[in-house]
């Protein structure tokens, strides 16, 4: 049977690309213009285009047209934290610590080898934690303004867990989710994963377009929200008071259940209430300690109504069974003593102390941030390319983020972020001159 033209047009194109014929940031014919010079059906011309985007060679983008992809790039472009070499400068990942974290450690160790509920820890705990330990938590959330019992509170491996563990108990394969249409890769990577269907939220200059999520949820069974109101990743909204209640009248229309991402929400002093607290029948929250703490304390937690806690234990022991007993111990050791609120207020003022340092350095570039958070979204300039950017900052040393694995809609912007936590002052300092005089010389 003789090879499909178009099969042959795919293979050709490939060979181009990955040969270097068709160098990274070529614009490849339109649509049209492709139909016409092979003689071609523009459907078919469409697939051909299709099926090298699906390997990852090419880009199509809205108003701009089709481009080569820069292939020497991983297809999650230096999102995935294995791809970040030896000797790279990670701008790419949050894992903020402050000096003297380790002795608090191994005081802790000391101190938990001398307590007499040791060997408790070693067998399975409840799957939503002890008693106590939820009660701590419990506590602890009334600082962010959430006011819920210990009974409502389910103890987990961290705020991914916690965000995998609600996905599964309350949705199911099929159902559509709404999210911003820049929205943290990790939910997306999940809801990939479960077969959920998320629909973008448009966004505008300050915040998800509320009107356009109204709109959707008449068009489509939209089932849950995703919603990041208090630190947003990777944009830095914090959504203020009267679009939460608009959210909130939303979901209460549409019957939605908000599931509210507090994982950065530590980083804003004195935020506007909690979209749990303006819907506590319907919001599932969701946080952690990996970055107040540290990012090996894998330990988070959900706080929900009542009704929805029996579904979420159940997934917990189909899961993990429970959270680890020293570990959590040691996390609520440290909620009960005041030493997470300390070591809250001193990432506080140190993601303060890196955007006053990012905006001095880049100035002159546009970029969206919030004034206390470890990371910041830089727009590039028209006609300039992300992964052009990543690779040249990739050759000297400096690993980022593009857009990508954030769009959760067809149009993916040209943008990259930058983690402003987890390397010095001085290394940052020297990281962000050279972002600067990269994207600087395009303007």
């Amino acid at each position: 049977m003789p090879r499909s033209r178009y099969k042959t047009l795919v293979d050709t194109f490939a060979d181009d690309i990955r040969s270097g014929r068709l160098s990274p940031g070529t614009r490849l014919p339109t649509h049209r213009q492709l139909a016409a010079s092979e003689g071609l059906a523009l459907v078919t011309a469409s697939r051909v285009y299709a099926e090298l985007e699906a390997m990852g060679l090419v880009s199509g983008e809205a108003g701009r047209g089709t481009f080569v992809r820069e292939t020497s790039l991983s297809p999650g472009q230096g999102i995935d934290q294995k791809d970040v070499a030896v000797g790279m400068i990670d701008l790419n990942f949050n894992y903020p610590s402050l000096p003297g974290q380790a002795d608090l450690l191994r005081t802790a160790l000391r101190q938990l080898a001398l307590s007499g509920d040791l060997e408790a820890l070693l067998r399975y705990q409840p799957h939503a934690g002890r008693a106590h330990e939820r009660a701590s938590v419990a506590q602890h959330l009334l600082s962010r303004g959430v006011q819920v019992e210990a009974e409502q509170v389910l103890i987990v491996n961290g705020a991914q867990q916690g965000l995998a563990v609600t996905l599964m108990a309350l949705l199911k394969p099929g159902d559509v989710i709404a999210a911003d249409a820049l929205t943290y890769s990790g939910f997306k990577v999940l809801a990939e994963a479960l077969h959920l269907e998320v629909v973008a939220i448009p966004t505008t200059e300050h915040g998800p377009d509320l009107p356009a999520l109204d709109t959707l949820c008449r068009q489509r069974a939209v089932r849950a929200v995703y919603s990041m109101p208090t630190l947003h990743n990777p944009l830095g909204w914090v959504t203020p008071h009267e679009q939460r209640e608009q959210l909130v009248a939303i979901a209460r229309r549409h019957d939605l259940t908000i599931i509210e991402d507090a994982a950065y929400a530590f980083l804003v002093e004195n935020p506007p209430r909690p979209l749990i607290d303006l819907a506590p029948e319907r919001t599932v929250y969701v946080s952690g300690l990996s970055k107040n703490i540290a990012t090996g304390l894998r330990v988070g937690f959900i706080a929900a109504p009542v009704g929805m806690v029996p579904a979420l234990e159940r997934v917990i022991r189909a899961t993990t069974w429970n959270t680890p007993g020293v570990m959590t111990a040691i996390a609520c050791g440290w909620l009960d003593d005041g030493t997470v609120i300390e070591l809250e207020e001193q990432k506080r003022n140190d993601a303060k102390a890196r955007q006053t340092l990012a905006a001095e350095l880049l100035k002159g570039l546009s970029w969206i941030g919030h004034p206390s958070s470890y990371f910041l979204w830089l727009p590039l300039p028209e006609d300039v390319r992300a992964d052009q950017i990543v690779v040249e900052l990739q050759q000297h040393q400096i690993s980022v983020t593009t857009a990508e694995p954030f769009a959760v809609s067809a149009h993916v912007p040209h943008a990259i972020r930058l983690a402003l936590g987890s390397v010095d002052m001085a290394v940052l300092r020297q990281a962000l001159i050279t972002v600067r005089k990269i994207i600087g010389a395009y303007l």
